[in-house]
């Protein structure tokens, strides 16, 4: 796990920029730092090294390939590197490689195949900058379902800038960029701004499973960008061509899938292990690593105080129960009020899922023992876990059989009279709205109205779940697709990627492996969901390893209570400072009226909106976060 960043086409010093941008991610890779500059001058490439693979020198970058013409910068890792070694050396495309990392693999792989057929021969997660010095053209590549971060955007007078982190971009000398104001409604909806946007202007993401190319003299008109693979396409694909095995053969399928992509992603020159909380996903991936290690696998959680949220002493006896060499801590509400004020520069844009601060504090402390950590992400979103899957497809099999052009002036109707001042006819009208499942998941997030007015721009942001909407019949897929194309990549692994990288921390999700993510779209319905339990064919899976009884408790979420800690006098001061009136007047950025009706609504009448950890989080960024 690494850094990268550069540029083209910068004006000014491109060694002090360089290593600007080098020093705002020093965390992403403490433990060497690289720059490589074409002989015009045009590209400059940066890196900053958390050694996993190949600890020595010859594991360096930026790299350059054997025959010279390519560098690399790349953050990641390549699992099955060792095979396509294997490949490259029958085919005599290489001779010998240099070292053992899968840096140099991938980098002769991009040379013999061409960069969308090698790509398309790797598992793994990353970022990719790979320069060809002959054609002068730059290649950004990102891994298919989002899990490394990249930036790219243009800055100053026509310099083209990537990084893996938007503050690394905002870190450069002519970086005048401003604030996006169009995407402020979906982040004050959400919580995140979804790729391609950026909290910035003319910075963008580059979409998880893309290939974005850009030919000298890097100005905008010669930027290309392809999908090389597609969330998208696999869920279609494997709904057509649905699994017609049982269940229980649904099972281990899918446990000898999962232990093939465990045993790559442990593969490391550092000591890996595990986040284990009491749920599903991280119990069905720890005990899939104990069942392949004689050794004790290294197992993590934190627990808290608070009633109900702690979830340490189930995790404890599930740890004690497979063996693992357990290692817990119990964090108090100052804990998380002293991580509050690194959240801005930690994320460099505003991100709002409060549970960004317990995962902090899980890196923070299993860095201290190991350098790597496997954690059970996507087990709601590819089976069917969340409680919102049940919902959405129990109110819409009640609506459907009303047309839409009867539910659509009912719903209008009850949003234009006196009854929608009671939040309760008003979120049921604004459902019964809905034109389709897809529509009416979305709506779910929609209906304060108080939410659209907080941003003072009303420019509507073109990028909205609806677009996902009408990708599959069945209603649980196409919500669990609509969730897989940007709730995941643009919430979870962000708050994963960004927490465990402020501490040197590189982080590994088994259930993301390309075999394991195509053969879960293959699945019917009825082996993940069963009424309002989800999960069916993981938990037939974990069952295997842990007592049915053991697991089958309340899930209380990764999250802290930040409604009643708001209310406290240390989080009430810092509060009411971010949104002091006058400050929020001289940014011009948000309704001051609103954010007070807001507040005053929790703070005096208990109403509590998730919208205010929004609007905190932003506010924090604004004042701490930017570069």
């Amino acid at each position: 796990m690494c850094g990268i960043a550069g540029f083209c086409n910068l004006s000014g010093d491109w060694n002090s920029n360089i290593n600007r941008m080098n020093h705002r991610m020093l965390h992403r890779g403490p433990d060497a730092s690289g720059v490589w500059r074409s002989e015009e001058e045009a590209v400059v490439l940066g890196h900053q090294r958390l050694s996993i693979m190949d600890l020595t020198p010859t594991g360096a970058q930026p790299m350059e390939s054997a025959s010279g013409r390519f560098v690399i910068v790349f953050n990641g890792e390549i699992y099955n590197y060792k095979k396509i070694a294997k490949k490259l050396l029958e085919e005599k495309k290489v001779a010998q490689f240099r070292g053992t990392c899968d840096t140099e693999v991938l980098l002769e792989a991009m040379e013999a195949y061409g960069v969308e057929q090698a790509i398309g021969m790797c598992k793994g997660m990353f970022a990719i900058a790979l320069y060809d010095k002959k054609e002068r053209v730059l290649f950004l590549v990102r891994d298919r379902v989002g899990e490394k971060p990249l930036y790219y955007g243009f800055v100053g007078e026509g310099t083209f800038a990537f990084a893996s982190e938007i503050g690394c971009i905002a870190a450069l000398e002519n970086f005048k960029n401003e604030i996006n104001t169009s995407v402020l409604d979906i982040y004050f909806t959400h919580g995140y701004i979804p790729a391609p946007y950026s909290v910035y202007k003319d910075i963008y993401k580059l979409e998880a499973g893309s290939i974005l190319k850009i030919e000298a003299p890097y100005h905008k008109e010669n930027i290309s960008i392809s999908a090389y693979w597609s969330m998208k396409e696999a869920a279609v694909k494997g709904q057509s061509d649905l699994f017609t095995g049982s269940e229980e053969e649904a099972a281990e399928e899918l446990e000898r899938l999962l232990k093939e992509s465990i045993e790559e992603q442990m593969v490391a020159d550092v000591p890996v292990g595990a986040f284990l909380s009491a749920g599903i996903d991280s119990s069905t991936i720890v005990a899939l690593m104990q069942s392949l290690n004689h050794n004790k696998v290294r197992s993590f959680t934190i627990g808290m105080t608070e009633e109900g949220y702690n979830e340490a002493a189930a995790a404890k006896e599930i740890a004690k129960h497979l063996g693992t060499d357990h290692t817990e801590l119990y964090i108090t509400k100052q804990d998380a009020i002293d991580v509050i004020p690194k959240l801005g520069y930690m994320f460099g844009e505003p991100f709002a899922d409060s549970s960004q601060i317990p995962t902090y504090l899980v890196s923070k402390m299993t860095k201290e023992h190991v350098t790597v950590s496997l954690s059970g992400d996507a087990g709601d979103e590819l089976f069917g876990g969340y409680t919102s899957y049940e919902s959405v497809s129990r109110i819409w099999n009640k609506m459907k059989g009303i047309p839409y052009f009867v539910r659509k002036p009912c719903s209008e109707l009850v949003l234009h009279s006196p009854l929608a001042k009671n939040q309760i006819y008003r979120t049921k009208a604004t459902l019964l709205g809905a034109k389709t499942p897809g529509r009416l998941y979305e709506i779910s997030y929609e209906t304060d109205p108080l939410t659209k007015k907080i941003s003072r721009s009303h420019v509507d942001c073109p990028y909205k779940y609806s677009q996902f909407t009408h990708y599959m019949e069945e209603v649980n897929h196409n919500i669990m697709l609509m969730d897989m194309l940007m709730y995941h990549p643009d919430d979870i692994l962000v708050k994963v990627d960004r927490a465990a990288m402020a501490v040197s921390l590189e982080t590994r999700v088994p259930m993301l492996d390309k075999d394991v993510v195509e053969f879960a779209w293959t699945l019917p319905i009825e082996y993940k969901r069963q009424g309002k339990t989800g999960k069916k064919v993981l938990r037939d899976v974990l069952y295997k390893y842990v007592p049915r009884e053991m697991m089958e408790r309340p899930k209380k979420g990764f999250s802290i209570p930040v409604d009643k800690w708001l209310l406290e006098p240390e989080l009430r001061n810092w509060a009411e400072a971010l949104i002091d009136r006058k400050t929020l007047q001289q940014q011009g950025i948000l309704d001051a009226d609103v954010v007070w009706k807001i507040w005053e609504d929790y703070t005096k009448n208990g109403v509590w909106r998730i919208q205010i950890w929004f609007i905190l989080m932003f506010q924090e960024w604004m004042l701490t976060g930017k570069a």
